[in-house]
């Protein structure tokens, strides 16, 4: 799978894992929450392995990249009709 397929499979993850694990540690932090996502997304997508095929040369910019795009999904959700189903 080249770069491009990742980048865009772990998009595409990012609002159904965030969902999910709001629902299992809802009351843990946010940084928890957050590494749990991140986690679960760069297992998802094979990350270790893109990177060991040089599909990904700089995992740490990668994993970065995102933990942004998991930031803006909370962001967007935390936005949303999603939010006031927690209150």
């Amino acid at each position: 799978m080249n770069f491009l397929s990742k980048l865009l499979q772990g998009i595409s993850l990012a609002p159904s894992v965030v969902n999910g694990i709001e629902g299992l540690l809802g009351a843990k932090s946010g940084s928890d929450k957050k590494s749990a996502a991140l986690n679960f997304v760069q297992s998802a997508i094979s990350v270790t392995d893109a990177v060991s095929n040089k599909q990904i040369v700089d995992e740490s910019k990668f994993s970065d990249g995102l933990g942004k795009v998991i930031d803006g999904v909370v962001a967007c959700l935390n936005a949303s009709v999603w939010a006031k189903k927690a209150n």
